[in-house]
């Protein structure tokens, strides 16, 4: 399989600093296919308030449940993930907000 794209896959990770929660975002970039979503997830994920904006394949031991991904500037959330043992389904949608 070749890889195509280039994105970020982003990790939560939480610090206090000074007694309050500090979140952050550990970075790490993965080679990937960036690849459409299917009709009907988009209209599944739709009624359940869902937007989903684009889907990604990886490698499935690079994926180790990240929650973000950046792709062309752009941070986007992980809303699913579906596992076919050498690749990863990331689906993703647009964040909002910071």
């Amino acid at each position: 399989m070749s890889w195509n794209d280039k994105i970020e896959l982003g990790k939560v990770t939480e610090n206090v600093v000074y007694g309050e929660p500090i979140q952050s975002v550990i970075w790490t970039p993965v080679f990937a296919n960036k690849r459409s979503v299917r009709q009907s997830e988009f209209y599944a994920a739709s009624n359940l308030g869902l937007k989903p904006e684009l889907m990604f394949e990886v490698n499935s031991h690079e994926y180790l449940g990240h929650e973000k991904i950046k792709y062309n500037g752009k941070v986007y959330e992980v809303l699913r993930t579906y596992n076919k043992g050498e690749v990863t389904e990331l689906t993703v949608s647009g964040q909002v907000g910071d």
